[in-house]
């Protein structure tokens, strides 16, 4: 495959391009209820070519090694027009050319496990929520995606890697009357089909909970000292932290540019943030980004001061800032783009107990249920929590909503978990979805919070 690249970027008269090439295998099994609504397996490959030539970039996709001229005839006119029509010319930072075969150690690979096996295994772990009275249905969906990638570039680069993703996504909606609620249930990882093994009493504990929520009752609106669970903590982390620390995303946004300048002082003392890609068997690993850059662990914030930024080799180039190896695409129909990996809030001193003491009264918090930023503003939902008074979990409440301002909320995280579990099972929809995105932490305490309800 990689002579059938250099033949093709051979034919490229450029400053320089690259040419990535992927074969994307998929194969789902979906529940909805008792109901098999969809099963199967299928295979895809393209190109995505890349070309930098007089300061214009420009990137073609074609799935047919036969449309090879074509793409590059498109590619360098494309580059062209674009380098006329820019004010400043577009940089790429320097990056070391590596040359690398990187398969990933896996426990158990998907591609050897039957779709027998596969069906089988799903439909006993929705069989669990289906045999409760009060459980009304449940959606359950096993997706598998495998790429694997070939890239070279006029550099010199030349890297074959393969990102295996399996997941398991599901919802368990309880019914009392008129009342309704729903949970949701996640498995999977990058390791190999053994993160879906043996998740019987993830399943039994998740339809326990739907069924505890008929009985909760609504959380009382106002304003709340909270602790958040590594879920609810990794999704603020991920949503209102981490998109303003993908360069791409505030380079055109003077205000934010500034807002977000190195050295700033966002949030509390206690507070440390990475994206590290590199953590092993954890859900967005990777070793090259769709750049043929090796990742770097990013440290985003020290101790409350803004210390880094997630970047591709041109927004490295803009901001004269270190390159991360963070710029990822969805899959071969697609040129990459700034994607985070796995970012956390790293780990602190307290104990779940000590932070139940520090907190004395007030709520906590599990679980994300969707939610919205804007600009530095959020708003996401929880899928339950609890009461905490005088130190103690009391009753469950539900219909929770938190929302704040980003830069506030930062200063406002007064003290961080000893505890460290990311996500599972991941998607982040930033231009293009990225499945293998990873969230997480420990438990943290934010003062002041806004929790809406009743």
């Amino acid at each position: 495959m990689f002579e059938k690249m250099r033949k093709i970027l051979s034919k490229v008269d450029a400053d320089y391009s690259d040419i990535r090439y992927e074969i994307k295998k998929e194969s789902v099994v979906y529940f909805r209820g008792k109901e098999l609504t969809k099963i199967g397996s299928n295979s895809t490959d393209g190109y995505v070519l890349r070309v930098l030539k007089n300061g214009g970039l420009s990137s073609v996709v074609f799935t047919k090694e036969s449309d090879s001229e074509s793409a590059v005839n498109t590619a360098m006119e494309n580059a062209q027009l674009i380098a006329k029509n820019i004010e400043k010319p577009i940089e790429f930072a320097q990056t070391k050319a590596v040359k690398d075969v990187f398969t990933p150690e896996l426990k158990e690979d998907p591609r050897k496990i039957s779709i027998t096996e596969k069906l089988e295994l799903i439909k006993k772990y929705n069989d669990i929520p289906l045999s409760y009275k009060k459980i009304a249905t449940s959606n359950i969906d096993y997706e598998e995606v495998i790429r694997e990638k070939y890239f070279i570039s006029t550099e010199g680069a030349e890297i074959r890697e393969d990102l295996i993703t399996t997941r398991l996504l599901g919802e368990i909606i309880s019914k009392d009357g008129n009342l309704f609620q729903n949970v949701r249930v996640r498995a999977g990882g990058s390791n190999g089909f053994s993160t879906i093994r043996d998740q019987e009493g993830n399943f039994e504990e998740r339809t326990s909970i739907a069924l505890n929520l008929l009985k909760a009752k609504p959380v009382e609106a106002g304003l709340y000292n909270c602790i958040l669970n590594p879920d609810m903590a990794g999704v603020f982390t991920h949503e209102a932290f981490g998109h303003f620390s993908e360069a791409d995303i505030i380079e055109t946004l003077p205000a934010m540019r500034e807002k977000m300048k190195i050295g700033n002082k966002l949030g509390n003392d206690v507070l440390n943030i990475i994206d590290n890609a590199l953590l092993p068997d954890q859900l967005g690993f990777y070793k090259y980004d769709d750049e043929g850059v090796k990742v770097h662990p990013t440290q985003l914030m020290k101790n409350g001061i803004l210390t880094g930024r997630l970047h591709s080799r041109r927004t490295a180039a803009e901001f004269n800032e270190p390159i991360s190896g963070h710029c990822v695409a969805e899959d071969y129909r697609y040129s990459p783009i700034v994607r985070m990996g796995n970012i956390f809030i790293e780990p602190g001193e307290n104990s779940f107990e000590e932070l139940l003491a520090k907190l004395g009264d007030g709520l906590y918090i599990l679980d994300a249920k969707g939610g919205q930023t804007a600009g530095e503003n959020f708003t996401f939902g929880a899928q339950y929590g609890y009461v905490i008074k005088n130190g103690k979990l009391g009753e469950m409440i539900r219909d929770i909503n938190i929302s704040g301002n980003l830069y506030k909320t930062l200063k406002d995280i007064v003290a961080i978990g000893n505890d460290f579990v990311l996500s599972k099972a991941g998607a982040c929809g930033k231009g293009q979805l990225n499945i293998r995105s990873c969230h997480g932490g420990p438990h943290i305490i934010i003062n002041n919070l806004i929790v809406g309800g009743v």
